[in-house]
């Protein structure tokens, strides 16, 4: 490994590193990384425009495939810009809680766009027109997980505010597959909003393994190809709690 960044932010430490292998394969990828080796992007060197992980992949094609023709997205959590590049003839509007995150981003990982708003995700996105976006992604941790405030029932008709009368939400969640209490009461949450979700999650070892959940809720029914899932399998919830704001 070879340590290009390593800082105490406001809200974490945040590395950037470089290194020959990952999860196995060998190569040359460069990581940004937070506390607690909670892995917030990865590039391949030798490949950038590879997307490195099962999640965004599949968020990709959940977006691709139900609204071919989508334009306008509103994202919460910046990381490297991985979604954001992808779709670079997109119109993008990212928020990001850290400066330092979206500075890095540019430095070390070649991103290029000036569509970052820095400061919290809920308070930009309330203060957005209504009836703008297609699509609104949460991808945002703190060391203690998603906060509350993102995954609430007031959050979530924010989002349906803001959205197009066929628009979706997506989700990236961390969490158990088997009766995990937080994510049953948000996807619970999510249903009192949208007529339509789905749930998403790669294969667990364990029960208790901890790992990326998507949860997408939309006003449309929807539909996906398995094969373009990057290992992800639809699951079944159990009922949970509604989250309210505290």
């Amino acid at each position: 490994m070879h340590l290009l960044f390593k800082e105490l932010s406001d809200n974490h430490e945040i590395t950037v590193y470089d290194t020959n292998e990952w999860y196995g394969e060998k190569g040359n990828f460069r990581v940004l990384q937070f506390s607690n080796d909670a892995t917030q992007g990865a590039m391949d060197l030798n490949d950038s425009e590879r997307v490195m992980f099962e999640y965004p992949r599949a968020i990709i094609h959940l977006m691709e495939f139900n609204d071919p023709s989508f334009n306008e997205v509103f994202l919460i959590g910046h990381g490297i810009g991985t979604m954001a590049s992808y779709f670079s003839e997109k119109n993008f509007k990212v928020a990001e809680l850290d400066e330092k995150v979206v500075e890095l981003s540019k430095t070390y990982f070649g991103y290029s766009k000036d569509n970052v708003i820095i400061g919290d995700g809920r308070s930009i996105l309330e203060s957005e027109e209504t009836d703008v976006y297609d699509y609104i992604i949460l991808d945002a941790f703190t060391d203690k997980g998603t906060p509350r405030q993102l995954v609430s029932k007031d959050f979530f008709q924010i989002t349906g505010d803001k959205l197009r009368s066929d628009g979706s939400v997506i989700l990236n969640l961390m969490g158990r597959v088997d009766n995990d209490t937080l994510i049953n009461a948000i996807h619970s949450t999510l249903r009192e909003s949208y007529n339509y979700s789905k749930v998403f999650s790669l294969p667990s070892e364990g029960v208790t393994d901890i790992q990326n959940i998507i949860i997408m809720g939309s006003y449309k029914p929807i539909n996906y190809q398995a094969r373009n899932m990057a290992g992800f399998n639809e699951m079944t919830l159990e009922e949970g709690y509604i989250i309210w704001d505290k």
